[in-house]
């Protein structure tokens, strides 16, 4: 183990990381097969000394458990569910190593994009390269790409959306952001590739030139800064925002339980120190809040959709209840066809139905609160993958995954622009 750590430490020195260690850290995927063992899952979540990080919740037997087990409590945990007959399996064998691998390999790929002066989309990249290559994408295309910034974060870093317009002002818009959970890294990769794909296809594919000579498309990137350098230099796991929480010790803010709908109800912590904790009121959340200003004082938008990852589903409202929306049949039946057209380039098999009804439930959501301020077509995206890597995607699954979430996009914003409300 000893040797381990050294060669662990230098691959994180070289990388420019000074990041917290999961040496022989476990991700076990566990299948609940009744009521009593997702009852005895939500006991494992909230036994803390134990330092668990689930990465899919116990909510019912029908779904898979994902639980980041950090070495030390390997043993207690494999324990307890051997004790109750709660059927497990080692998803990924030493999280680190997977952080190297990962870490070596964005080192690699930094070289030779410095050496080649070109960007590669199928890499992941830190905050300062997406911006700074924002400006390139803008320079590119000055007449339809503008980088706008729409506030700072708590920790006063530029929060940026790119805006792809041909004129006009307050057209109908569609918002599309990625990103709100710092470590799904996969999400910010996609949207770069997306953001790119956007405007080489103005003038050379009719759908989008037809949209985007009647609608704006706003994309943001990076929804939470803070988060997003925090898991390039201290936690690659973290989720949150950066915000102090007054007399707690732990920081942060889960952004997507931050919105004003349904606040504070199920699927969000009360407690500082959880992954899903919402804060001390609706839009506490600086970042949340820029992005509610920016929506509400434009007025004109009629798609909001986010991107996540990971679990391969396309879903619509509610998560803060499992009561259909008004227009449940519309919003299933669009996500089916935007689900059809991801699947006809690699076959990858994502499922359609309401945040509650196929994740878990979740209040405070950033889609629940837009389709009730009247932007009928929210949809939120959980990307690649079903488990088997979960937010430590392979950079080489970066440009695939794009590619076949552009589909979908396309045909949900195709949707939007033919179908007006």
């Amino acid at each position: 183990m000893k040797m381990r750590t050294c060669l662990t430490l230098l691959v994180l020195l070289v990388a420019g990381h000074c990041n917290k260690v999961f040496i022989g850290d476990q991700v076990l995927r566990i299948n609940p097969e009744s009521d009593e063992h997702v009852e005895l899952l939500q006991e494992l979540e909230r036994e803390q000394d134990w330092q668990l990080d689930f990465w899919l919740h116990p909510v019912s037997s029908e779904l898979p458990v994902d639980i980041h087990v950090p070495y030390g409590s390997l043993t207690a945990v494999k324990e307890y569910l051997r004790e109750n007959s709660i059927p497990f399996s080692v998803m990924i064998n030493n999280l680190q190593e997977l952080l190297d691998e990962e870490a070596a390999e964005m080192t690699e790929s930094n070289d030779r994009e410095r050496n080649s002066k070109s960007f590669n989309f199928g890499t992941y990249h830190k905050l300062e390269t997406i911006y700074s290559w924002m400006d390139t994408l803008v320079a590119a295309y000055p007449t339809l790409v503008s980088k706008e910034q729409i506030g700072s974060s708590y920790e006063n870093r530029p929060m940026y959306a790119l805006k792809f317009s041909t004129g006009g002002v307050k057209r109908p818009a569609i918002w599309i952001d990625a990103g709100i959970h710092s470590r799904e890294w996969v999400s910010q990769a996609s949207a770069v590739w997306i953001a790119n794909k956007i405007a080489s296809d103005y003038g050379n594919d009719g759908a989008v030139t037809n949209l985007l000579n009647a609608m704006d498309v706003y994309l943001m990137i990076v929804t939470n800064p803070d988060g997003y350098v925090h898991t390039h230099t201290s936690d690659r796991m973290w989720r949150k925002t950066r915000s102090k929480n007054p007399g707690s010790t732990c920081r942060g803010v889960d952004p997507n339980r931050n919105w004003d709908a349904g606040f504070g109800g199920p699927g969000a912590s009360t407690n500082p120190c959880s992954d899903a904790y919402h804060g001390p009121h609706a839009h506490s959340e600086v970042e949340v809040k820029n992005i509610v200003n920016l929506i509400k004082s434009h007025g004109n938008f009629k798609s909001f959709i986010s991107i996540h990852a990971y679990s391969q589903l396309l879903m619509y409202p509610y998560g803060y209840t499992c009561n259909p929306i008004p227009h449940q049949a519309e919003l299933d039946a669009v996500g089916r066809a935007a689900v059809n057209a991801l699947s006809s380039l690699y076959g990858t098999r994502y499922k359609v139905g309401s945040i509650c009804k196929i994740i878990y439930p979740a209040s405070g959501g950033s889609i629940d609160w837009s389709y009730n301020l009247g932007i009928k077509h929210s949809f939120a995206f959980e990307l690649r993958d079903t488990g088997r890597y979960g937010f430590m995607l392979p950079a080489n699954q970066i440009i695939p995954t794009a590619s076949e979430t552009w589909l979908a996009l396309k045909h949900l914003m195709m949707y939007t622009h033919e179908h007006p409300y």
